[in-house]
């Protein structure tokens, strides 16, 4: 990677990542002396919350350790994040700063480049789109998931701000206000209530959903909670001083509406798992990877955490499930080596 495209934080540079203790080992070819592959114990592909929180547990292990960061975290839309203890309100932003920061005290290293290509020999060769390559030991994939929202005009530009998706993220910002819930596929219904306990004002948009495809007990659990169905395609927001004030229609009727609620469809990022052969399992979220409590996946030395192995997985659970991954990792390079000496 030039150093033109390679980007580190000062605070990474401030202490050393390249110490001898945990910096990257660089093998020298004996007849040219040229550079091969970096050389690490860990490679976390991810730098959000679980990359990071895996990659602290390493570096506090004395783990040679290297995050990559495409710098594409999933609730970037979000001014705030809600429901970690001590860390409610915080901006999403300020948490990774936060994080890359702490890593950086135990020397791991971290690039802004993606993961294009991962093949697994002796160690795992991890091909970066800078072109470079780096070699790991023991692998985390913590690539998350990408958010595809539906095709309504405006929606995209309002999302994390007065379109949402999840009410326990910010049901309480926006409580007792007039909701939406714009109806994406069967589990529309199941919205449509939930967020009925935030606001008692709720109107659901079937948009492309029929509603013969609503069940009995859908019909009477929606009545029962006081939302109204809405029948007919949704053609777009009305927007008025930056803020949403309306659903409108197909057929012109507008409703009016503070805000909308929908789940957009997940989209894992297993493409670097896939290639390593890893077994998913197929979700009404997604195929996303089988893994053990530890999020070790079924390619003996990978693990997985966070959205990587899950739709609903919260800023929280992805920093206990790094946690638990880091950890692991640990666990098996320390086995791996004793076991090594051993035989010798």
């Amino acid at each position: 990677m030039t150093e033109a495209t390679e980007t580190e934080s000062p605070a990474i540079k401030a202490h050393g990542a390249e110490s001898p203790e945990t910096g990257p080992r660089r093998a020298e070819s004996p007849r040219t002396g040229s550079r091969r592959a970096e050389s690490y114990e860990a490679v976390v592909i991810g730098g959000g919350t679980a990359g990071l929180s895996a990659a602290l547990v390493l570096g506090r292990a004395r783990r040679r350790t290297l995050v990559v960061d495409a710098g594409e975290p999933r609730n970037a839309p979000a001014a705030h994040m809600q429901g970690y203890l001590s860390r409610d309100g915080m901006p999403p932003a300020e948490f990774l700063a936060t994080g890359r920061e702490e890593i950086a005290r135990y020397g791991v290293r971290l690039v802004r480049d993606r993961a294009v290509d991962v093949t697994r020999g002796a160690d795992f060769a991890v091909a970066l789109a800078s072109g470079r390559t780096v070699r790991a030991r023991r692998l985390v994939v913590a690539t998350g998931l990408r958010d595809e929202l539906p095709a309504v005009p405006r929606l995209a530009e309002r999302f994390g701000r007065d379109v949402l998706h999840c009410p326990y993220c910010h049901g309480w910002e926006v409580r007792d206000r007039a909701f939406g819930v714009l109806a994406t596929g069967p589990l529309g219904v199941h919205q449509a209530l939930i967020v009925t306990q935030w606001s008692r004002d709720v109107r659901f948009f079937l948009h492309e959903v029929a509603e013969d495809e609503l069940s009995d007990d859908d019909l009477r659990r929606l009545a029962a909670a006081g939302v109204e169905v809405v029948p007919g395609a949704v053609a777009g927001l009305v927007v008025e001083d930056d803020r949403l004030t309306g659903v409108r229609l197909a057929d012109g009727t507008v409703h009016d509406r503070e805000v909308l609620f929908t789940a957009p469809r997940a989209v894992p990022r297993t493409a670097l798992l896939q290639r390593l052969g890893a077994e998913l399992r197929e979700t009404p979220f997604g195929a996303y990877p089988v893994v053990d409590a530890t999020g070790l996946t079924t390619v003996p030395g990978v693990w997985a955490a966070g959205n990587a192995v899950g739709f609903a997985e919260q800023v929280v659970n992805a920093a206990s499930g790094g946690y638990r991954a880091g950890a692991a990792v640990n666990g098996e390079l320390l086995m791996a080596d004793l076991d090594a000496a051993v035989q010798v």
